[in-house]
């Protein structure tokens, strides 16, 4: 096995009543600078509440929007993963790098979750022409909403 890797949080998803943020801690809020330019961001956030040996090992998991399908975890977007990193990209409605406040429309992380990285949605690096995704998808969208879809708020 090789050696340990070394993460440290950015700042962390703050949900209120009527908004939710990513606050980001002071020494990197200059790389916030131009951010508000975009109108997505990619957030690789730290499923924090699946950082245990349970959800670690868990490898194989029905899926709950397709009752009787198993799937492995590098098969779907479980939280519940050798390493619990997640990805969501969200709509930027406002970033302020002085107080490191950027209000998004929406996150599927629950309040506190540790943000682990930023980067800016672009459409020829993050959008495919042709995607093939199981039939248990069938039915879905073919984009996330720009307010989301509020699955995990508290």
């Amino acid at each position: 096995m090789s050696d340990p890797l070394r993460l440290v949080p950015i700042g962390s998803v703050q949900r209120s009543d009527d908004e939710v943020t990513l606050e980001i801690m002071e020494p990197f809020r200059s790389g916030l600078l131009q951010l508000d330019r975009f109108s997505h961001v990619l957030v690789l956030w730290w499923a924090n509440l699946h950082d245990n040996e349970e959800s670690r090992t868990t490898l194989v998991t029905e899926l709950p929007y397709a009752p009787g399908v198993q799937a492995g975890v590098f098969a779907c977007r479980a939280e519940y993963r050798p390493n619990p990193i997640a990805v969501t990209a969200c709509k930027l409605l406002d970033v302020n790098v002085d107080t490191g406040r950027i209000t998004i429309s929406d996150i599927d992380a629950y309040d506190g979750s540790p943000i682990l990285d930023l980067k800016p949605y672009i459409p020829v690096a993050d959008r495919l022409e042709k995607v093939e995704v199981p039939e248990w998808y069938e039915g879905w969208p073919d984009h996330m909403p720009d307010e989301g879809f509020g699955l995990y708020e508290d």
